[in-house]
């Protein structure tokens, strides 16, 4: 065979793998020696068993977006109360609206697991996207594990707050009994992802129905039972003297948009599951459409909701490692002499506990993922290691286990210092949209010629490039604007970080590329199959086996168990082990 000759996704043929004959079109990239291989240029190892509502049931109960703006009220209710909060929510509806068009799109067109880290190095071409998507791939892992700490950390005060709710005159809160909680929900998560990882998709059907069905739930009670409720004159107008930042009006708002970013800043969660659906072209936007659009209809309404229910702005100002939502809870449900109703209370909040700890376990399951795609391309330590999959549960143990250990590190932060903890899971925002923004960058210089010229089912055709710009121009726009200080004039204490955050998230993965990258990372296999025109880079690097191989790593035997992908001639396709060639 020709080995000059590299397949394109263009050219690859229908082939029954593990599915239907018409499944071949949505997981199959490309065949080598009869092997099949996927977008990401590998073969499966992970099930492909998801189905649609599987996997929206992962995105919804990942984005938890009504429990992640009560979660977070007690920052953004400074930014100009009810109204800054409600009218917030729509503007970053609105902004990452085109980051997830813009998503969905690639995401149907390059189902891998890698996600942003793939699609950059796709667009930034033959010159540029090694670098491009090594950087991508790290911030964007950078993000994830710090959303997950934030995650583990609201879940263990939601824990610590529903014991409270029976114990309010007894209990004395210690800041090790919220680190202990946070290490049971992590770690009993992390045994979920690897043990039962094929009973998931159910788990995160029920999350989808304690996000759906307890949110309205949840809507009836704290609209009906107040005794009384704000004026709307509160919840709509009241924007000036709620606004307790410093800042201008207009520009306290936008710093309020914040809020909203955490409530639907999720978009791209489930991408990384891209290699364990049978129908990833197809799904992967469905999927990505319903949790924005989903994740504003509950919040919007149990914002209002919410608002109408608070009485006591400073109650909910409680400080760290408290969980304010339990008070508004309290307020919405107080019996008529104003003592509290401690069933409908604990209630409310062990609606939330099932969705929380549900997403735990989704947010663990995408942390893996993102982190093994990594590795598969020698692009982290000990590469080896963490690219290795039990393919009998289904799982890559050794990265999930990793991206345990380090939020077990993290979730540690607040024991010494609460507000380097709360910096570090508040950059979640930035570094996720920087790492959306550079492969929508790369796709705007090279004016999206790089795309697959055979597109997924969801395609935005000629609005795809002033997409691109816009969600751009928002990322850039938001993310200089989320880190200004919260208050102004600023202490130490109020002092945002996000800006030194992210230049040292950058700044390590510089360092690790000069250590090791530059002459050890080969870049993704999806160079191969995505990017024509001759040698990638243009230099050789050394992988860790001790095999020197071109930048694009298309001519070294046996890296990541495939080889080098070529298309069998058309007379020579046969029956193989996956269930055979369709002709």
């Amino acid at each position: 065979m020709d080995s000059s000759h590299q397949p394109s996704v263009d050219e690859k043929r229908s082939v029954r793998a593990g599915g239907r004959p018409e499944d071949g079109d949505e997981i199959v990239a490309a065949i080598e020696n009869g092997v099949v291989v996927n977008a990401s240029g590998y073969r499966d190892q992970l099930d492909r068993q998801y189905s649609l509502l599987g996997l929206a049931g992962i995105a919804i109960t990942i984005d938890n977006a009504w429990i992640a703006l009560g979660s977070s009220i007690s920052v953004s209710i400074l930014n100009g109360g009810p109204p800054g909060l409600i009218f917030g929510l729509i503007v970053a509806v609105f902004y990452y609206s085109f980051i997830g068009a813009g998503l969905a799109e690639l995401a149907s067109a390059i189902p891998t697991a890698g996600g942003v880290y793939h699609w950059a190095t796709i667009a930034g071409g033959p010159k540029y996207g090694r670098i491009l998507g090594f950087f991508t791939g790290w911030i964007n892992f950078y993000g994830w594990m710090f959303d997950l700490a934030a995650l583990m950390q609201i879940t263990a005060n939601i824990c610590i707050s529903m014991y409270s709710v029976y114990h309010q005159t007894t209990y004395t809160y210690e800041p090790w009994q919220v680190y202990i909680t946070y290490l049971l929900v992590l770690w009993l998560s992390t045994a979920v992802v690897i043990f039962a990882n094929r009973v998931i998709p159910h788990t995160q059907k029920i999350g989808m129905f304690f996000v759906i069905v307890g949110g309205i739930i949840t809507i009836i009670v704290i609209s009906a039972m107040p005794k009384r409720h704000a004026s709307d004159y509160f919840v709509w107008k009241s924007f000036t003297e709620n606004n307790l930042t410093g800042w201008p009006g207009g520009l306290a708002f936008l710093l309020g948009v914040l809020n909203g970013a955490f409530t639907v800043g999720t978009p791209d969660a489930i991408t990384h599951m891209a290699e364990e659906l049978p129908h990833p072209k197809k799904d992967l936007p469905k999927a990505i459409g319903l949790q924005i659009c989903l994740g504003f209809l509950y919040a919007f309404c149990f914002a209002i909701a919410l608002c109408y229910a608070i009485t006591d702005l400073d109650a909910l100002q409680g400080g760290f490692n408290t969980y304010p939502l339990a008070n508004i809870y309290a307020q919405a449900t107080a019996h008529a002499d104003g003592t509290t109703n401690h069933g409908a209370t604990f209630g409310l909040l062990f609606i939330i506990l099932c969705s929380s700890f549900l997403c735990c376990v989704g947010t663990v399951l995408a942390n893996s993922r993102i982190y093994w795609a990594l590795a598969r391309d020698n692009a982290v330590p000990l590469s080896p290691l963490f690219s290795r999959v039990n393919e009998t549960l289904s799982c890559p143990i050794p990265a999930t286990l990793f991206v345990a250990t380090i939020a077990s590190a993290l979730g540690a932060i607040p024991l010494g210092s609460p507000t380097a903890f709360l910096n570090l899971t508040g950059s979640f925002i930035i570094l996720t949209t920087t790492s959306y923004a550079i492969p929508f960058a790369a796709n705007i210089v090279t004016r999206r010629q790089y795309l697959p010229s055979v597109p997924g089912s969801f395609r935005l055709g000629k609005f795809g490039m002033p997409i691109n710009i816009i969600a751009v121009l928002f990322i850039v726009l938001f993310n200089t604007l989320f880190c200004f200080p919260y208050d102004h004039p600023t202490t130490t204490e109020s002092m945002n970080y996000n800006s030194v955050i992210l230049v040292g998230v950058v700044a390590l993965t510089a360092m690790w590329w000069v250590v090791h990258a530059r002459r050890n990372y080969p870049g993704p296999k999806v160079m191969a199959l995505y990017i024509h025109g001759g040698d990638i880079t243009g230099e050789k690097v050394q992988v860790s086996e001790g095999v020197e191989v071109p930048g694009s790593g298309l001519e070294q035997k046996g890296y990541g168990g495939v080889g080098v992908l070529r298309e069998e001639p058309q007379e020579k396709k046969k029956k193989g082990s996956d269930g055979g060639v369709l002709p």
